[in-house]
């Protein structure tokens, strides 16, 4: 019975709900929230979320941009054109004609296409009038952003819950510890008893041996809920990203009062659709690939229409004298055929749509399924919590007449044994029950998201 106790010790489980309003676990519960590595992660997923919504707001104000240029160029093709060989014969005629030299004698012409020692510097602005790409994208950012706030609560809830499960883990080691000392102290007077009964020739050197062998085993087992409590200890400080030896402050009230549920299972399954975070993290996500199907949409039908322009300097060597130009723009841009991309772009979040709607289905199905079994499983150890503190008050009433008999030798030392192994095993699953009805209220309140 000893080992089934350890075995079911380890087998509570660790994400768990509210602090039952106690001052101590609630504060190191914000404690954790506050240091622990995996919400500190999901707060900077939140701060990248942010930044990425302040690059879609970008987009709406018009972009400024100076960029200069100068070119060296040498080689490549030219522009050859015979112009002097087809006008200056003509000009010598018309300068013989005339007397004069007005016309004069010109070179045929030979340029190097690509700009020598030419220069381009400007300011260029550009502002988006209607862009529907724009305008959706920086929608999408917002619901992603509130997905990502949604998946933080997530995680915050399950750390919250995780911290309260190792608490009550690490009491109820404590809890344990006591049980096996106060056993230990009633084997070690019974071994003080027996090698009294020894000097007075009443038994024999064996009840002694006997005594001493329980003690054995006792201690044996005592070992192991130790080591328990010290692993208990340190995945308890683990959560709260602290030294895995610190110590824990312990709060004995909260086995005080047996939790009780004034909600009905109906209305606890409608304040667990309504509460929990990851429904909205869902709705958030469908209304992000809603808006994804409106922006296809809209691109696919719809121009985009800009207004634009430059000024600045252009010309031959790096000098701005006579060479200063302005420049304006009114553009449109539409997208008539791209190869069915867009037609595909709108299937595949009409199909990223309906695939989140029937993920948050199952997901309102499943936390209906988790809120019964949670309110089910907290109804049942609050009666396996009474009867096992009936089979304790029981034990313990029994053994205390076992003690007297043996005491006035009416009782064999095997009677003795047995009745205070039974002791030990209803204390061991009475706290087991009473801790473990904790942890089933904070189950409810995990699944209902209760405050």
């Amino acid at each position: 019975m000893y080992r089934l106790y350890l075995i079911l010790l380890c087998l509570l489980p660790g994400g768990m709900v509210s602090a039952q309003h106690s001052p101590i676990l609630e504060a190191y519960i914000q404690e954790g929230l506050q240091n622990n590595l995996s919400l500190r992660q999901e707060s900077l997923e939140i701060a990248k979320a942010t930044e990425n919504i302040r690059q879609a707001k970008a987009l709406f104000y018009p972009r400024v941009t100076f960029s200069p240029t100068y070119s060296l160029a040498a080689g490549g093709r030219r522009l050859q054109f015979p112009v002097g060989d087809m006008l200056n014969p003509v000009y010598a005629t018309l300068n013989a004609l005339t007397e004069t030299n007005k016309f004069p004698q010109i070179e045929n012409v030979d340029e190097q296409l690509a700009p020598n020692n030419f220069h381009d510097t400007k300011v260029a602005v550009q502002y988006s009038i209607y862009n529907p790409e724009i305008q959706y994208n920086y929608l999408i950012q917002q619901n992603l952003l509130t997905a990502q706030e949604a998946k933080r609560k997530v995680v915050e809830n399950e750390l919250r819950y995780a911290i309260e499960g190792a608490y009550y883990q690490y009491l109820q080691t404590l809890d344990a510890l006591r049980i096996f000392e106060n056993s230990r102290l009633v084997l070690n007077e019974l071994v003080r008893l027996n090698q009294k009964l020894i000097s007075n020739n009443v038994q024999t050197k064996d009840v002694v041996f006997a005594a001493e062998y329980e003690v054995s085993k006792l201690e044996q087992q005592r070992a192991e809920v130790r080591r328990n409590h010290e692993v208990a200890r340190a995945y308890f400080n683990f959560l709260l990203n602290k030294d895995l030896k610190s110590d824990i402050q312990v709060d004995e009230t909260l086995t005080g009062q047996e939790p009780l549920v004034t909600e009905s299972l109906d209305q606890l399954s409608e304040q667990a659709v309504t509460r929990r975070q990851e429904l909205t993290q869902l709705a958030s996500s469908i209304q992000a690939s809603q808006n994804a199907v409106r922006l296809n949409e809209n691109a696919a039908l719809r121009p985009s229409v800009f207004v634009g322009g430059n000024a600045g300097f252009q010309g031959f060597g790096y000098e701005f004298k006579g060479q200063g130009y302005a420049l304006g723009q009114v553009g449109l841009q539409w997208d008539l055929f791209k190869g069915y991309e867009r037609k595909s772009k709108i299937q595949q979040a009409r199909i990223q749509t309906d695939l989140l709607r029937t993920k948050k289905q199952e997901v309102e199905n499943q936390i209906e399924l988790q809120v019964t079994q949670a309110y089910y499983d907290l109804n049942t150890t609050g009666e396996s919590l009474r009867a096992a503190t009936s089979a304790r008050n029981s034990a313990e009433q029994y053994f205390r007449i076992i003690d007297s008999r043996y005491r006035n030798g009416n009782v064999l030392l095997i009677e003795y044994v047995k009745a205070q192994n039974d002791v030990l095993t209803a204390q061991l699953q009475q706290s087991l029950a009473k801790y473990d009805l904790l942890i089933k209220k904070a189950q409810l309140g995990k699944v209902t998201a209760m405050p």
